[in-house]
């Protein structure tokens, strides 16, 4: 198994070169059983990366409003 240790932005890459690998050999020769897991590893490992950066994102993100004053984007409630 190909563990890949990258600063956040560099991992983002090489997870998408090898998602777009994998992607590519299942369209032509497809995958083996050990293939499809990591394929399934790594985009949940995509997603999961992707999620909090674009919270941190949004945490950072003001808007002025009406008076003039900068307000953060709220955080959503979670359900029960």
């Amino acid at each position: 198994e190909n563990e890949i240790h990258y600063n956040r932005g560099l991992k983002m890459s090489a997870l998408t070169d090898r998602i777009n690998e994998l992607s590519r050999k299942s369209k032509t020769v497809g995958l083996t059983d050990e293939e499809k897991a990591e394929q399934a590893r790594l985009r949940d490992e995509f997603r999961a990366i992707f999620r909090r950066n674009f919270g941190l994102q949004l945490e950072n993100t003001k808007f002025v409003d009406e008076n003039g004053n900068e307000v953060h984007v709220p955080k959503k409630q979670k359900k029960d």
